[in-house]
């Protein structure tokens, strides 16, 4: 594939790098940079990708302003059996972004013209700053300032992070003056956020039969607690045959997990409006603030051009493996959801995805798993299994609500490898909670142990 306007390449990693990633920033699309492939598209492969990666990440957080952290990703891939770099770069909403050293000047910044990185007429730069969004949750101070984090630094550990003293500055929790800004709001222990979830015994809002509130608490905890209550809702329907037995969820769980998370991340905060999950007998419907963010058409959205509303909570969700990478949520969403589950309005986006047709057993029985159970197995449960450590309990979960789920499946809602997954598996096996029936085309059972 040859260079265009959203592809770069770069046979060797070089003193042009920030260059190419400013013009990305202010390109109105985003766009990909690939280091250790030449202008001509060979590959030519890096010596030390691993050491080149963290040269990278050093170099765009200090070189860069205002901060480009949450706004790029850089992936290691292998082509022609060699390692190259892929940096991923989202359209930023604080344009002009330019070089530290030459500030907002035409020798500072850079706009993608073609396949070419040029730089910016100043008369372009004085517009681009006179429309910088101000009004975002990084400059909007916190009404609370006597915040904690301890979840947060929990789930940083858990990801093998260790948040040291500055990291509400390393976080971009504060504001310019140093107080906590309304994206540390948000991620701290306690705060007024509401995230409510609403189940109907039909199709119209007229018969509300549950109503689950989660929040007051840091933003991912709350992520998470939606994510496990949805997963229970996406119950399995079981179709018994006398050759096999037939399952499949209501809705596909990785495109509903990339869905939660996508509401969660690129919400509006700023008019303190949080994200509603809403499930029917006949659909699950999840409802965001904010339109499309601006400069980004229907056509660019859904072909995952990334413009990061809260670049913050978009690299904080990175880090701990909530995203897997820019652009990835809506193509992945796609893969199993149609264009028309999707509608815009000025202030709002709405998803909704239409359940399954419940199958039955062979004489007209209701079969199979409800509720996200199977054999009488619930979450509650499943957590009070000692045993098991903490991952290997979201995996029990997740073949607790598909006992068919394969590797790959729980590989992708879990943001980890197959590989890691196959080792959760063995050990959940040895430790007798698990017993696979029927072989590769077969379904897992759940023993729970004996009290």
């Amino acid at each position: 594939m040859p260079e265009t306007n959203r592809i770069e390449y770069k046979r060797e990693l070089s003193d042009g790098l920030e260059k190419e990633v400013i013009a990305f920033l202010n390109y109105r699309e985003g766009g990909v940079l690939y280091i250790g492939v030449n202008k001509d598209g060979n590959t030519y492969g890096l010596a030390d990708a691993d050491g080149d990666q963290l040269k990278i990440k050093d170099r765009l957080k200090n070189n860069i302003r205002p901060s480009a952290l949450g706004l790029f990703d850089i992936v290691s891939e292998e082509r022609d059996g060699k390692n190259i770099l892929k940096i991923i770069v989202a359209s930023g909403p604080e344009k002009p972004y330019h070089l530290k050293k030459y500030g907002m000047s035409e020798k500072g910044c850079f706009i993608r013209l073609g396949s070419a990185a040029e730089p910016m007429p100043q008369k372009m730069i004085d517009e681009l700053f006179a429309k910088r969004t101000r009004n975002s949750i990084s400059k909007i101070k916190s009404g609370w300032q006597d915040l904690n984090f301890g979840q947060l630094k929990i789930y940083y550990e858990e990801a093998g992070y260790n948040l040291g003293k500055a990291f509400a500055k390393n976080l971009e929790l504060l504001t310019e003056d140093g107080a906590f800004n309304y994206a540390g709001y948000l991620l701290a222990d306690k705060n007024n956020t509401s995230i409510k979830v609403a189940k109907y015994s039909g199709k119209t809002r007229t018969d509300l039969i549950e109503s689950n509130e989660y929040g007051h608490e840091c933003l991912v905890k709350a992520t998470k607690q939606v994510i496990d209550k949805i997963a229970v809702e996406n119950r399995t329907a079981t179709k018994i045959t006398a050759k096999e037995r037939q399952q499949a969820n209501l809705w596909h769980p990785v495109a509903l997990r990339e869905a939660i998370i996508n509401a969660f991340v690129h919400n509006d905060y700023t008019n303190e409006i949080t994200p509603k999950f809403e499930i029917f007998t006949d659909r699950i419907e999840i409802t965001s603030a904010g339109g499309l963010p601006e400069g980004l058409s229907k056509q660019e959205f859904f072909e995952g051009f990334s413009v990061p509303r809260n670049k913050e909570l978009m690299r904080i969700f990175k880090d701990l493996e909530l995203v897997e990478q820019l652009g990835s949520g809506i193509p992945r969403i796609l893969e199993h959801y149609g264009k028309e589950s999707f509608s815009f309005s000025d202030n709002f986006l709405r998803m909704k995805f239409m359940a399954k047709e419940t199958a039955v057993e062979e004489g007209g029985q209701v079969g199979g798993v409800t509720g996200g159970v199977t054999g009488g197995v619930t979450g509650g449960a499943i957590d009070a299994i000692d045993t098991l450590t903490k991952r290997q309990k979201e995996v029990v979960k997740l073949i607790a609500a598909n006992p068919s789920i394969t590797y790959n499946e729980i590989a992708d809602v879990l943001g980890i490898n197959e590989s890691a997954v196959g080792k959760h598996i063995t050990a959940i096996k040895n430790k007798g909670v698990l017993i696979r029936q029927g072989g590769t085309q077969g379904y897992w059972e759940i023993k729970l142990p004996k009290t």
